[in-house]
């Protein structure tokens, strides 16, 4: 039984208590295809959903992918490798289609549907976010196309809310955020996502003082993100300008 749309997210609430997050995926692609615009709550329903659900696999596929290269450079026997490299598919396997579900949800009935300027700007972030995860783990022409889609999603995104959000607003703030990160990664310019990171939060400093309480710690808390990755990717530059060992720059998770 599908029930009805206060029934699902009633139910996606309790999968999320439950820390069942495939569960709560069903549940909320139920609510998105039932026709009319998410509420805010709904919204971060089905974000949270597949986030989760999605992160569990992205973190497994980098430790598998890790260990994979750590015993190829131990010259481990073909046999050793085979085993470590078809659990990896299997692991991509499912990255890839929680990937495309959502990228599905998000192209046939969340973007033609979005109305207010911040849900235009969440779900064009949502569709780089999740075009960016399947760069990650991508090769060749896979990689370049889905790392390109990534890329003009985050740029739609960013030209509505530089537009239409305040420099302080926390989707605007995530969004510039997950843009830079996805340059230093998918991209590999450290340049372009510190120019990228440093002009929001320069932006947003500007404003911060008018603020009330509640706003300045939501906007705060991502700024700190922001500003922790301009640490790390600084030093990073400059250690390999000093010729030193580079750092993966993963050291600060994304929004």
């Amino acid at each position: 039984m599908s029930g009805t749309r206060d029934e699902n997210v009633f139910m996606a609430r309790l999968a999320e208590q439950a820390e069942r997050y495939e569960d709560m995926v069903e549940y909320m692609k139920r609510v998105a295809s039932m026709g009319s615009e998410l509420s805010l709550d709904e919204r971060n329903l089905l974000s949270v959903a597949y986030k989760n659900a999605v992160g569990a696999r992205r973190q497994a596929w980098r430790a598998v992918n890790t260990l994979e290269q750590r015993e190829a450079q131990a010259s481990k026997g073909p046999a050793i490798l085979g085993l470590i490299k078809t659990y990896r598919e299997k692991v991509e396997k499912e990255l890839n289609a929680k990937c495309r579900d959502v990228l599905d949800i998000l192209s046939k009935d969340l973007i033609p549907k979005a109305g207010s300027s911040e849900s235009k700007v969440f779900y064009q972030k949502m569709k780089g976010d999740y075009c960016r995860y399947l760069a990650e783990f991508s090769a060749g022409e896979n990689h370049s196309k889905a790392a390109q889609e990534a890329h003009d999603a985050y740029q739609t995104a960013s030209e509505t809310a530089i537009s239409e959000l305040p420099p302080t607003h926390p989707i605007r703030l995530g969004l510039a955020l997950n843009f830079s990160v996805f340059y230093y990664e998918v991209y590999a310019s450290p340049e372009k996502a510190c120019l990228l990171a440093k002009a929001a939060f320069d932006d947003a400093m500007q404003v911060m003082d008018s603020l009330d309480e509640d706003q300045y710690k939501d906007s705060a808390a991502i700024m700190q993100l922001l500003r922790d990755n301009l640490t790390l990717w600084t030093s990073d530059m400059q250690q390999t300008v000093d010729g030193q060992a580079q750092q993966d720059g993963t050291a600060v998770e994304d929004f």
